[in-house]
């Protein structure tokens, strides 16, 4: 039985962000193991053609509500961020920086809380800035990593594979070579991790 669950995530959805905060009780209930995998959603979205919700009116309207079902059911602190879309390439190269380090843990709650339960403008270098230290992280530190070629580059290298992988949007999950769209499949999800696909007859 896989009890490997692959999450590939950009800071910029709030759904993966209500994923973030329910995966630990699935993964705990499973005796699984999570594995964040960094990707930039806005280069998914230009190699594969999608496009955010956001982007279509009525789409927007119910994935919006929609959302909020999951937020008031599992207690989320949430709020819909006022400055969305934000540009989260900047977020997304710390993302491949703090994994380097040993701080992603840290870093990714830091910035999605920032994100999604304070609405912060995160596409702002000083609100980034003061969200990192808060978490006590170095700014100045995360900032030039940054900048450095190699991260931009493994930035890349990580949304290619995940488009090779047939992911077209966020949050996506995988168990073994089954993939999930969206933070509204965890129940699939779990049942996945526990043995059942339900992709034939005989589950």
């Amino acid at each position: 039985m896989n009890k490997l669950l692959e999450f590939y995530f950009d800071y910029g959805s709030p759904n993966a962000y209500i994923a973030h905060v329910r995966l630990p009780e699935i993964v705990k209930r499973c005796g699984a193991r999570l594995e964040y995998k960094i990707m930039l959603l806005g280069g998914v979205f230009q190699a594969t053609g999608n496009v955010s919700p956001a982007a279509l009116k009525f789409k927007a309207q119910y994935t919006r509500r929609d959302m909020m079902r999951f937020v008031n059911k599992y207690r989320i602190p949430f709020q819909f961020n006022p400055h969305f879309p934000v540009n989260t390439l900047k977020l997304m190269r710390g993302a491949v920086a703090a994994e380097a380090d040993g701080t992603f843990a840290r870093y990714t709650d830091a910035v999605f809380r920032g994100m999604w339960a304070e609405g912060l403008n995160m596409g702002e270098d000083a609100v980034f800035a003061e969200v990192l230290s808060r978490a006590g992280l170095d700014a100045k530190h995360v900032f030039a990593r940054i900048g450095e070629d190699s991260v931009k580059e493994k930035l890349k290298t990580y949304t290619q594979a995940a488009v090779a992988r047939g992911v077209y949007g966020a949050p996506t999950f995988f168990v073994g070579d089954e993939m999930f769209f969206g933070q509204d499949r965890l129940e699939w999800v779990e049942e996945a991790l526990n043995g059942r696909s339900y992709l034939s007859a005989a589950n």
